[in-house]
């Protein structure tokens, strides 16, 4: 053997002990065509730029297990697995193991055949796992209501790829399928159902709800706590969006009822909400337990309502009136105690009672009422709204509000409380007259006690000047005297007289009325002839007596 033979030799053992002797023959033999052959089932190497580190050889140990392998009939259950990794280094140094201890692309899927049981689930993918790194696989998992108590197996079969072998920049590539099994236990533990949820609240407003809780499962159970939960807007429970009623046990098939304060906003649909239930609780052997399966729908009432109508008003501009109205309850119940409130805010409309009674209504019943009411002097005589609120009490006595209401009527123009006509206008200076005045009530109401007084400045003046009428209804009339006089160092022109007048309205309030001004006119006195002292009947007398006179004389001398 020459030492080309040996050196040969020595360089192909060196390379076979690193797996790439293939390839070291070649480059030793300049070239010379040789042969990579695989390991086992790998396959075809893949040259990479990296230099190696050494041979690197192992695989991935996988294992499927569950943490909690429970599963409840009548449902579908979700069955975590845990995809663990213990892998297997053959060859190589402990830092680099996890080239080789890695499962990649890794794949999940299982099924119940041969079983009652119904895996939901397809193939599920969980990427790599690792050793310090498991893989997570939750599977939905259908059991029968009927399915008997037992143990029940599910097929499991993981598949996934990993790096058999490096050296020298060459890697080994598997594809691996594990099939392996997972035992489950259907176990019979309490299960509830949620039914019959009613409330009496209404739309608006907060009441009670109740519902029944019932254990159809096959165990009992105790210290149960049941939260309600909403996911809507319009349904609340005292301020929150859940709450909580505890129950000290329930055997299988035993049902207790729940109650819960819950409250729907105003202008809430009335509609079936859907309501969120879970049961937390403990088996016999006081293992915790949670089924979070349970729903419940529940409808509120309709919103107590009430509508106004036949409005009607008497209202002038500066004068105290009413509105009147009728008030029907809507339903859905009776109320109880209504009162219609006036609820608009200005400053030339105010009531002077800030609501009035009605009474009790029955669901359809309708009321009437009557709001007395001030209207200033500065308000516009047009058409006006006002808001009106119905304040009731409920068959808890609670007390409750209906504010969608409003009242449409309208403010007429301001007018004289009393008219006047006086049939004398006219006083000569120096002169004197018992004014004669027809006061007539033009308001919608009857008035007592009108005191009258006739206020006149220089050169009239009033010796007599109040007047009084006991009653006068709406539309009535009466004559009341005043004594006018001129001064004789009077202007002749006109001058105003002025009026006005105290009285009770209907309601029994001292009103005082606006002033009325009526025009007299001042005249120059007549000359007067000098008889004209005499004075009218006398006058007439002494032409009758000369008339009589002269008839006798004529008789006598006819008889003569």
């Amino acid at each position: 053997m020459n030492a080309r033979s040996v050196l040969v030799a020595l360089v192909s053992v060196t390379l076979l002990t690193s797996g790439t002797a293939g390839l070291a023959v070649a480059a030793t033999t300049g070239g010379a065509g040789g042969t990579s052959g695989g390991v086992g089932d790998a396959t075809a190497p893949t040259t990479t730029p990296q230099q190696s580190e050494g041979l690197l050889r192992g695989s991935p140990e996988l294992s499927v297990s569950t943490s909690d392998p429970t599963l409840d009939p009548g449902e579908v259950n979700t069955l975590p697995l845990q995809i663990t990794n213990d892998g297997d280094l053959d060859l190589g140094t402990s830092s680099s193991r996890a080239v080789v201890t890695t499962a990649r692309n890794v794949r999940v899927e299982a099924d119940a055949e041969e079983t009652p049981l119904s895996v939901e689930t397809g193939t599920l993918a969980i990427g790599s796992v690792t050793e310090n790194r498991p893989g997570e696989a939750p599977i939905a998992v259908s059991v029968p209501e009927d399915a008997a108590e037992g143990t029940y197996t599910i097929d499991v079969e993981v598949k996934y790829s990993y790096t058999y072998q490096q050296s020298g920049g060459v890697t080994y590539d598997r594809d691996e399928t594990l099939s392996t099994e997972v035992d489950v236990e259907v176990d019979e533990d309490a299960r509830f159902e949620i039914t019959n949820a009613t409330t009496d609240a209404k739309v608006g407003e907060e009441g009670v709800l109740e519902a029944e809780v019932r254990n159809v499962g096959a165990d009992g159970a105790r210290d149960l706590s049941v939260a309600m939960a909403s996911s809507s807007p319009q349904v609340g429970f005292g301020g929150a969006t859940s709450d909580t009623a505890q129950i000290d046990a329930l055997a299988p098939n035993e049902t207790a009822t729940v109650r819960y304060d819950v409250g729907f906003t105003p202008g809430a649909s009335v509609r079936e909400y859907v309501l969120d239930g879970t049961v937390q609780f403990e088996t016999p052997e006081g293992y915790a337990r949670v089924d979070e399966d349970p729903s419940v729908g529940v409808t509120p009432r309709g919103e107590q309502r009430f509508s106004v109508g036949d409005v009607e008003a008497d209202l002038y501009v500066g004068e105290q009136g009413d509105l009147y109205g009728t008030v029907t309850n809507e339903g859905p119940d009776p109320a109880r105690n209504v009162a219609v409130q006036f609820a608009e805010e200005s400053p030339n409309v105010i009531p002077r009672e800030s609501s009035v009674a009605v009474g009790t209504l029955e669901a359809g019943e309708s009321g009437s009422f009557r709001l007395p009411i001030d209207v200033g002097g500065e308000a516009e005589p047009i058409d006006r709204t006002s808001d009106v609120v119905v304040q009731y009490r409920n068959e808890e006595n609670e007390r409750r509000a209906y504010e969608d209401l409003e009242l449409l009527y309208t403010v007429e123009p301001q007018r004289d409380q009393f008219g006047i006509a006086v049939e004398t206008r006219e006083i000569e200076v120096g002169g004197q007259v018992d004014l004669a005045v027809e006061v007539t009530n033009e308001l919608d109401e009857p008035v007592t006690d009108v005191e009258a007084r006739l206020f006149a400045d220089s050169p009239l003046d009033s010796e007599d000047d109040e007047a009084f009428a006991s009653t006068l209804d709406p539309g009535e009339s009466t004559t009341m005297t005043f004594d006018l006089s001129a001064s004789a160092s009077g202007t002749a022109k006109t001058y105003p007289v002025s009026f006005d007048f105290r009285y009770d309205d209907a309601d029994g309030d001292s009103q005082l009325s606006d002033t009325t001004r009526v025009p007299i006119t001042v005249v120059e006195a007549e000359e007067r002839s000098p008889l004209s002292g005499i004075g009218t009947l006398p006058l007439v007398l002494g032409v009758l007596a000369a008339l009589a006179v002269l008839g006798g004389a004529l008789y006598v001398t006819q008889r003569e």
